[in-house]
C-alpha cells in the first residue's frame, strides 16, 4: 500500500462472512497539525442539548461585563473551570405571539422548535436535535441518544413531532448495557463477527426499500408526503444496519467503561440527580469517543423541576412560587441554591468532554452543545431575560469564553447558529416573531474582525 488513508481496510472473512478491518488512525492520516484527516476533511463534528429547568436569579447570575475575561455572580461561580470553553448569551426573548404563556413550557420549546405552543399537548415540530440527527445521524449505530438525570422516563426534551417524544435513557444500568453490554462493537476489538439478526433486518429492510418508488406513484400527495418522511426513517434505520455491518474503524478514546451492575438511588434529592447526572454523562461522553452516536441530548432536570434539597420542605418548582424575596439579599436564596446544583452539574458534563483526547485536541474541541431553560426568572416565569450556553469549538468553526447580549431578540438564534454549524440549510428558523435569519455572529470563528 503506497498511500494510506482513514478508510483503508484489511479484507478477510470472519465467521463465513466477508469483513472489512480498518486500520488505527495513524498520524499519517491526519494533517500536520492533526486537527483534519489528511485529505483535508474535517474530524467528525457532533452535536448536543443539555436542559435545565426554572431559570435563574439576574442579580447574581448575569455577568456585568460583556466579551471575554467577564465576571462570575455567586449564582455561576461553579463554571469558573469551564469559562473557557463555553459562551453565555444573556438577555434572549421567547415570544409567545397569539398564544398564552404555558408555564415551564413555552420557554423551552421555543427554544427547541422555534415556535411558541398553543397547548400543552403542542410540540408545533420537531426539536433541533431531531433536524440536526437527520442532517448528522445517521452513518452511527444510533442516530442520537438522550438522557434525563431525574430518574423518569417522561422527562424529554427531544420530540418528533408532538405525538412522538424521544423517550430518554433514565436508568445508568439500561443506559451502560444498551451502549457496552453485549451487542457494543468495540472499535478496537482484534475479531469482529457481523450481528446476524442485523444481517436478516438489513436483508428484509432492502426489501421493503426496493418497492418505494412503485407505492409512491400509487397515493394522492398527501399521503405521499407522509410516506416520504416514514421512507426517511427508513432509509436512516438502512443506513444504521449497514453501519453495524462493518467493522468499526480503531479509536484511541474509545475505552470500554466498567460495568454497571446496580442503579443508584432514584429519589428527587439534588445529590441523588446529581450523582445519576454523573453517570450518565460518563456513559454518554464515551459513547460519542466511541463514534456511537453524534447527536445527544441530556435533561438535568424537567423544566418543572422536582429537586429537593435536604431538610427543606418544599421541592425547586414550590420554592420558585412560594419562597419569599430576601430584601437584603435581593432573591430567593433557596430558590438560587437549586440553580447553583444546576450550574455545578453543567460544568461537570462540559469538563467531561474535555477528558476525553481526540487528535491534538479533546473531544469538546469537535462538539458544540447548547443548554437551555424555561424562564428567564422563574418566580414571574418569565419569558425574557432567558439565559443559553453554548460549549465546544464544534471543529474550529466557535469562538468560545465570551458573555453576549442577546439584546431582547429571539433565542432562536443560538438554535439557527447551530443548525448552520451542522449544515442544515436553511435561510431562516422558526416561526412568526421567532423566525430569525441571524446567527450568534460573536461566537463564529468566520465573523471575527
Amino acid at each position: 500500500m503506497s498511500k494510506l488513508t482513514r478508510r483503508t481496510v484489511l479484507r478477510g472473512m470472519v465467521g463465513g462472512a466477508a469483513v472489512n478491518v480498518a486500520l488505527p488512525l495513524l498520524n499519517c492520516m491526519l494533517n500536520t497539525n492533526g486537527t483534519a484527516l489528511a485529505d483535508g476533511k474535517p474530524m467528525p463534528v457532533r452535536f448536543g442539548t443539555w436542559g435545565w429547568g426554572l431559570g435563574m436569579n439576574s442579580s447574581v447570575f448575569v455577568p456585568k461585563k460583556y466579551g471575554a475575561d467577564f465576571d462570575l455572580p455567586e449564582e455561576i461561580s461553579a463554571l469558573e473551570p469551564i469559562k473557557k470553553h463555553i459562551n453565555l448569551i444573556t438577555n434572549t426573548q421567547a415570544f409567545r405571539d397569539n398564544y398564552q404563556n404555558l408555564c415551564h413550557y413555552t420557554g423551552w420549546v421555543i427554544a427547541r422548535t422555534g415556535s411558541a405552543p398553543k397547548d400543552t399537548k403542542d410540540i408545533p415540530g420537531e426539536t433541533i436535535d431531531v433536524t440536526i440527527a437527520n442532517q448528522i445521524g445517521g452513518g452511527t449505530r444510533f442516530k442520537s441518544l438522550t438522557a434525563t438525570a431525574t430518574g423518569d422516563v417522561r422527562n424529554t426534551y427531544s420530540y418528533e413531532n408532538s405525538n412522538t417524544p424521544n423517550s430518554p435513557e433514565w436508568s445508568p444500568l439500561q443506559f451502560y448495557t444498551r451502549l457496552f453490554g453485549p451487542d457494543f462493537p468495540d472499535p478496537n476489538a482484534k475479531t469482529f463477527n457481523p450481528d446476524p439478526r442485523i444481517m436478516v433486518r438489513r436483508s428484509v429492510l432492502s426489501g421493503v426499500m426496493d418497492q418505494t418508488k412503485s407505492l409512491m406513484q400509487t397515493v394522492p400527495a398527501d399521503d405521499r408526503a407522509r410516506l416520504d418522511q416514514y421512507f426517511t426513517g427508513l432509509r436512516h434505520l438502512e443506513q444504521q444496519f449497514q453501519q453495524r455491518l462493518e467493522k468499526p474503524e480503531p479509536i484511541e478514546a474509545c475505552v470500554r467503561p466498567g460495568e454497571i451492575t446496580v442503579d443508584p438511588a432514584m429519589g428527587q434529592e439534588a445529590e441523588a440527580i446529581a450523582i445519576r447526572h454523573k453517570m450518565m454523562t460518563e456513559l454518554l461522553v464515551m459513547a460519542l469517543a466511541c463514534d456511537q452516536t453524534r447527536v445527544f441530548n441530556m435533561a438535568y432536570t424537567n423544566a418543572n423541576s422536582s429537586t429537593i434539597k435536604p431538610g427543606y420542605e418544599k421541592p425547586h418548582h414550590t420554592t420558585t412560587h412560594e419562597e419569599p424575596v430576601d430584601m437584603h439579599i435581593g432573591y430567593q436564596p433557596t430558590a438560587s441554591w437549586f440553580t447553583r446544583r444546576a450550574m455545578e452539574s453543567w460544568a461537570y458534563f462540559v469538563d467531561a468532554f474535555t477528558k476525553v483526547k481526540e487528535g491534538n485536541g479533546t473531544l469538546l474541541d469537535n462538539v458544540f452543545i447548547m443548554a437551555t431553560t424555561d424562564h428567564g426568572y422563574a418566580r414571574v416565569h418569565s419569558l425574557d431575560h432567558i439565559p443559553v450556553f453554548t460549549a465546544g469549538r464544534c471543529g474550529g468553526a466557535v469562538r468560545t469564553g465570551l458573555h453576549i447580549d442577546g439584546k431582547g431578540t429571539t433565542g432562536c438564534r443560538v438554535g439557527y447558529t447551530a443548525l448552520k454549524l451542522m449544515g442544515v440549510d436553511k435561510p431562516s428558523w422558526g416561526v412568526n416573531s421567532n423566525n430569525t435569519s441571524q446567527e450568534v455572529g460573536e461566537i463564529l470563528v468566520s465573523r471575527m474582525s
